[in-house]
C-alpha cells in the first residue's frame, strides 16, 4: 500500500493506492495503532474518490511531503562505510568517526519538525554561511507508536560538510535549518522483512547536465534497522509515530550543490526531487 498525502481546497488529506481517506483521518491517528490493526483499518477506510498523483510517478507539487506538521524526523549517521570515509576526510577529529562506525552505540539525532519538511517537487536550500552543501539520498523509516516499523520513503538529509567538518559538535547546524530535509514522495507500507537490498539512488543536474549520477544499496548498511530503531525509542516515546532517516550511502566528493541544481533521489519504487535554492 501507498500512502500519499495531497493538498485540497478543504485542506491536505491522506491517500491510500491512489483513493482518498476520510478528510477526519491523519497519519498520526493511523501510527497510534499496531502495525497489523494499521494495515486492516487501511483496506476498509479507503474510499471511491480518487486523489489526484497518488501514483509512483507524480507530477510536481501535486502531494505534500507525507507526515504530519507535529511528527517528528530523526536521523541515524556513519552507518555505511562511504559514510565514515566521507565524515573523516572532512572531519578535523577524524578519529571520532571512526569509532563512532565501530560502536554498540549509532549516531542519532533530531533532524526535523514535520512542518519544515519539503515534499516532492518543493525546494530544498542551502545554508548562506557554508560552502560545501550535499545533498544526502536515504531510506526513512516510518515507525508507530507501539515501535513496529511500518514502512520507509525516500529522504534528503542536506548537509552542510564544511560547517561539521570543522567542529563536531557543529552538527546542528551542519544538519537542522529551513529547507534541510525532504521526504516523499509517499510511504510504501509493508512488512518489516520487506525492507531489505533496496537500492538507492541519486542524481544531480545543473543547467540540464547530469553533475552526479551514483547508486547504491542497502545491504551495505553496518547496523540493522532494528537495532536503529531500538536505540532511537530506547529512552523516547513517539505516541503518534516518528520517521528515521537511516544514513547514506551516497556521498558526492569535490561538489557543492547550487541554486537551481535539480536533485533526484530514487529509493526503491519511491521518487522524489527538488531544486536547490540558496
Amino acid at each position: 500500500m501507498l500512502l500519499t498525502k495531497h493538498k485540497t481546497t478543504n485542506g491536505s488529506r491522506w491517500a491510500v493506492d491512489g483513493h482518498f481517506l476520510p478528510p477526519s483521518l491523519n497519519l498520526g491517528m493511523l501510527l497510534e495503532m499496531p502495525r497489523e490493526k494499521m494495515f486492516q483499518a487501511l483496506e476498509t477506510l479507503s474510499e471511491a474518490e480518487p486523489a489526484s498523483g497518488a501514483v509512483l510517478s507524480v507530477p510536481k507539487g501535486e502531494e505534500e511531503a507525507p507526515i504530519d506538521p507535529h511528527q517528528e524526523v530523526w536521523a541515524a549517521g556513519v552507518t555505511y562505510l562511504r559514510s565514515r570515509d566521507a565524515r573523516k576526510a572532512e572531519s578535523t577529529a577524524a578519529d571520532m568517526y571512526q569509532k563512532v562506525y565501530e560502536a554498540g552505540r549509532p549516531e542519532i539525532f533530531s533532524k526535523s519538525i514535520g512542518w519544515r519538511v519539503s515534499g516532492n517537487g518543493a525546494p530544498i536550500r542551502i545554508r548562506k554561511d557554508s560552502k560545501w552543501n550535499v545533498p544526502e539520498p536515504e531510506l526513512v523509516l516510518v515507525i508507530n507508536r507501539h515501535n513496529e516499523i511500518v514502512g520507509y520513503c525516500a529522504g534528503n538529509d542536506v548537509s552542510s560538510r564544511d560547517i561539521e567538518g570543522e567542529n563536531p559538535l557543529y552538527l546542528p547546524q551542519a544538519k537542522i535549518y529551513n529547507g534541510s530535509c525532504a521526504l516523499g514522495h509517499g510511504i510504501l507500507l509493508c512488512e518489516p522483512d520487506e525492507i531489505k537490498d533496496i537500492p538507492i539512488r541519486l542524481k544531480i543536474q545543473r543547467a540540464d547536465e547530469t553533475i552526479f549520477d551514483g547508486e547504491a544499496n542497502t545491504s551495505s548498511m553496518k547496523r540493522t534497522f532494528t537495532e536503529l530503531v531500538e536505540f532511537l525509542t530506547r529512552e523516547l516515546d513517539f505516541p503518534r509515530g516518528v520517521f528515521l532517516m537511516t544514513g547514506t550511502c551516497l556521498v558526492p566528493e569535490d561538489l557543492t550543490l547550487q541554486s537551481d541544481d535539480l536533485v533526484l533521489i530514487q529509493v526503491g519504487k519511491l521518487k522524489i526531487e527538488n531544486h536547490v535554492r540558496s
